[in-house]
C-alpha cells in the first residue's frame, strides 16, 4: 500500500481547520453565499464536523474541527475530516504549528491504510497536498514505515511464521542495500544461540535469527525485535481466549521493521544493525518444560518456571550477540507482557532506559510527534525476583507482581555492557478504532524514536 501526497499541480479545494472559538470570525472572511449556507446547515465546529460550502465564484470551502485543542485529547483527528470528503484533491490552508501540521499530515496519510490482503476495500476518495513547511518526503517515509508495521501483525500465523517474515526482512533490507544473514533451525546451537533454538523447536516452522545490517560510518544503533509468529504459550497451554490475539506476539519484530524502514529510507548517517530472533512457540513432544534449565549465548542459566514467557529467552540471546559489537544505542522491542498493559492500557509504549539522556530526548520526541511513551523504572531491589535457587535466572517469577519490570530487568542481565539499554514493553494493537487507527496492528514507539535520535546519537 502506497501511502502519498498528492500531485502539487493537481487542481484542488481549500481545506480549513476552524475551532469552535474561532469559527464566528471565519464566517467573516466567507462571501454572502458561503455564510448563507453555513447557517442552513448549522455548522458548529464540532470535533470531527465538515461543511461543504459553496462560494460565490462556484467554488467550494472544506470546514472542519480537528485542531490543537483535539490534540490535547487524541491525535490525528484530521483523518476523521478525511474519511468524510468527496473524492478530490485538498490543500490544507489553515496556519498551524509545525507539529500540528506534521501531525495533520500524517494522519491524513495514515487514515488512507487498510489492511487489504485477503479482502478488497475501497480505496480512500479525498487527497491531502503536502501542507507547505513541512518535510514531505520525511512524513511519507514514516507512513510506509507504519504501513509496514501494520500489515505484518495484521497478516494471520499461518501466512506470517518464522519464514516469511524472515522474508519481510529480507526484503526489506535488500530494497536499500543492507547485508543480511539469517541462522536457521539447528544451526543456531552450533552458532551459540540456544535459547532461541530451545523456545522454535517444538514447532515445525524452524526458528531462526534474522540479521541485516545498513552503514559503516557513524554511531551504531542496533534494534532487536521479539519475532514470536504465534505463542500457544508452549506446554503452560494458554486458554483459547488468551491465544486470539497472539499473531501479534511479533509486533516487537514488526515494529523495529517499521523503524528501520523509516531510518533507512531517510538516510541517516549512522550504522544501523537489525536482528530479529523467530520462532513460534509450539507444542509437541520435545518442547522445553517447565522446571528446565537452559544454557544461553551469554553464559547465563536460566530455569524454565512457565514456558508462556518465551519472549525474553528469544530477545535474551539476541540481546547477547547485539553487546558483542558494543552498539553505542541498544533498543529492544516486544509485545512482551500483559502486565504493562495492566499498568498503562493499549496506546502508550511504556519503556525502560539505563541512559538519562535517551530517556528524557525520548519524552519530549513523544510529545512532539504524539506517539505516546511513559517511562518506567529498571527497579534494582527486585533483582531477586528473577534469581531463582537453581539457576542464573529465573524466566517466569512467581507471584504476579511487577511483571513488566522483572521481565526487563532479566533482559538487562543480557544487554551488560551496552553504553545505552532501553527496552519497549509495547501492545502492537488497536482494539478500537480511532482516527487514523483501524482496529488491527499498529507501530508505537517507532515515531518517537526516529524523533529522538539526531539528538541521542548527535547526528
Amino acid at each position: 500500500m502506497t501511502l502519498r501526497f498528492a500531485d502539487e499541480s493537481a487542481p484542488s479545494t481549500p481545506l480549513h481547520l476552524v475551532s469552535q472559538n474561532e469559527l464566528d470570525s471565519w464566517r467573516e472572511t466567507l462571501d454572502e453565499t458561503a455564510r448563507g449556507w453555513l447557517e442552513r446547515i448549522a455548522f458548529g465546529a464540532a470535533l470531527g464536523e465538515t461543511a461543504l460550502l459553496p462560494t460565490g465564484d462556484g467554488a467550494i470551502a472544506v470546514a472542519g474541527y480537528g485542531t490543537e485543542q483535539a490534540r490535547l485529547r487524541d491525535r490525528f483527528h484530521i483523518a476523521t475530516v478525511a474519511a468524510k470528503l468527496p473524492a478530490g484533491t485538498y490543500e490544507l490552508v489553515t496556519p498551524l504549528p509545525q507539529a500540528a501540521l506534521e501531525e495533520c499530515a500524517l494522519g491524513w496519510l495514515l487514515a488512507g491504510y487498510s489492511f487489504e490482503r485477503y479482502k478488497a476495500k475501497p480505496a480512500p476518495q479525498a487527497r491531502l497536498k503536502a501542507p507547505t513547511g513541512i518535510d514531505a518526503p520525511r512524513v511519507e517515509a514514516i507512513a510506509a514505515g507504519e504501513a509496514l508495521t501494520r500489515d505484518l501483525i495484521n497478516t494471520p500465523s499461518n501466512d506470517m511464521g518464522p519464514e516469511e517474515l524472515e522474508q519481510a526482512a529480507r526484503e526489506l533490507a535488500a530494497r536499500h542495500g543492507a547485508r543480511f544473514s539469517v541462522v536457521r533451525g539447528d544451526d543456531l546451537l552450533s552458532e551459540g544461540f540456544p535459547l532461541i533454538h530451545a523456545v522454535g523447536r517444538a514447532s515445525p516452522r524452524a526458528p531462526r535469527l534474522i540479521e541485516f545490517t545498513h552503514g559503516t560510518d557513524g554511531p551504531k544503533l542496533t534494534l532487536v525485535g521479539k519475532g514470536v509468529c504465534f505463542d500457544t504459550g508452549g506446554l503452560n497451554l494458554k486458554p483459547g481466549a488468551s491465544m486470539g490475539l497472539m499473531k501479534k506476539d511479533m509486533g516487537g519484530a514488526a515494529t523495529v521493521l517499521g523503524l528501520a524502514s523509516m531510518i533507512l529510507s531517510l538516510g541517516l548517517k549512522l550504522h544501523l544493525r537489525v536482528l530479529i530472533p523467530a520462532v513460534e512457540n509450539s507444542v509437541s513432544g520435545n518442547a522445553f518444560r517447565p522446571q528446565d534449565v537452559l544454557p544461553s549465548r551469554k553464559g547465563l542459566s536460566v530455569e524454565i518456571n512457565n514456558t508462556d514467557a518465551e519472549g525474553r529467552l528469544v530477545l535474551a540471546d539476541a540481546l547477547a550477540l547485539a553487546c558483542e559489537e558494543d552498539p553505542d544505542c541498544l533498543i529492544s522491542m516486544a509485545t512482551l507482557t500483559g502486565a504493562a498493559r495492566v499498568a498503562v492500557g493499549p496506546d502508550i509504549a511504556p519503556f525502560y532506559s539505563t541512559d538519562e539522556r535517551f530517556a528524557s530526548t525520548l519524552a519530549a520526541s513523544a510529545a512532539r510527534v504524539a506517539d505516546p511513551v511513559w517511562r518506567l523504572p529498571f527497579h534494582d531491589p527486585y533483582e531477586t525476583m528473577i534469581e531463582p535457587a537453581v539457576a542464573d535466572l529465573d524466566n517466569a517469577p512467581k507471584g504476579g507482581m511487577a511483571g513488566s519490570i522483572t521481565a526487563a530487568l532479566f533482559l538487562r542481565r543480557f544487554a551488560e555492557g551496552a553504553r545505552s539499554y532501553n527496552h519497549f514493553d509495547i501492545y502492537g494493537w488497536q482494539p478500537t478504532a480511532a482516527p487514523a487507527r483501524p482496529v488491527g496492528g499498529v507501530g508505537q514507539g517507532a515515531r518517537a524514536i526516529l524523533e529522538a535520535l539526531p539528538e541521542i546519537l548527535d547526528l
